[in-house]
């Protein structure tokens, strides 16, 4: 952490403690509240006539030589020619990697952007009508949930990790339909999947259910990770369709 930044985040722990009179907490909570609502409006206004989308997840660091990258963007293309959009962060790496399968093959390459103080900036392979740039995590989230028809997630850090639990939280509470999860790279996932099943199914108390492992799938290429998903709508004799 830089110094600039290690200041603003002691600024914003010591403000959590000062007492603040009712009209400045009423002032800042109002703003607050018309950008989270312009926020949501414009994602709604924009996403909701895309068609079947699958959302790919993955790490902004993510080299363009590196074997993930690669298979990112061939998933991408390869779920474009088998009739879905692609929805990313919008931002390098494994997100530029979806955008830029999905953009190869004339197919819907939707950006949500997030504004951060390092990484993130906008790929050039996202449709310039379905490019969003978001303050706030959790509205962005909710696009990525709200208008996909599948997860695909790559190897990443917190970040592919926070959108991955919450696809599968929502799935596992009925919030949202039984959408198909594919993670991508049995290397990477290999750890965190033995952990689940030794500590979440096997512990005490057992944390879940054994029928939650069948709410993802784990693969290790881009074929696999396609058909995971048309094998999965299959099953109600759906064919997406723009």
């Amino acid at each position: 952490m830089s110094h600039i930044d290690e200041k603003k985040s002691d600024e914003r722990i010591r403000r959590a403690f000062e007492e603040r009179d009712w009209n400045e907490i009423k002032s800042e909570n109002s703003w607050a509240i018309f950008k989270i609502m312009s926020e949501f409006v414009e994602g709604f206004e924009k996403l909701a006539k895309i068609g079947p989308c699958v959302s790919i997840f993955g790490s902004a660091r993510t080299p363009r030589d590196h074997e993930y990258y690669q298979m990112a963007e061939d998933i991408a293309a390869k779920l474009v020619r088998h009739g879905y959009g692609v929805i990313t962060g919008g931002g390098p790496g494994i997100m530029e990697a979806g955008n830029k399968g999905a953009y190869s093959e004339g197919g819907k390459s939707v950006g949500l952007n997030i504004q951060l103080p390092f990484e993130q900036f906008n790929n050039i392979y996202i449709d310039r009508d379905k490019l969003l740039t978001f303050d706030y995590f959790f509205v962005r989230k909710v696009m990525f949930i709200k208008y996909a028809q599948g997860f695909v997630v790559l190897p990443g850090g917190f970040g592919t990790l926070d959108e991955f639990f919450e696809a599968l939280t929502l799935i596992q509470t009925n919030k949202i339909g039984r959408f198909p999860i594919v993670l991508v790279g049995k290397d990477y996932w290999e750890g965190l999947v033995d952990w689940i099943k030794k500590t979440l199914l096997r512990g005490d108390p057992n944390y879940i259910s054994e029928s939650d492992l069948d709410l993802f799938t784990v693969v290790d290429n881009a074929t696999d990770a396609v058909k995971a998903i048309d094998e999965f709508y299959s099953k109600y004799l759906l064919s997406p369709n723009f």
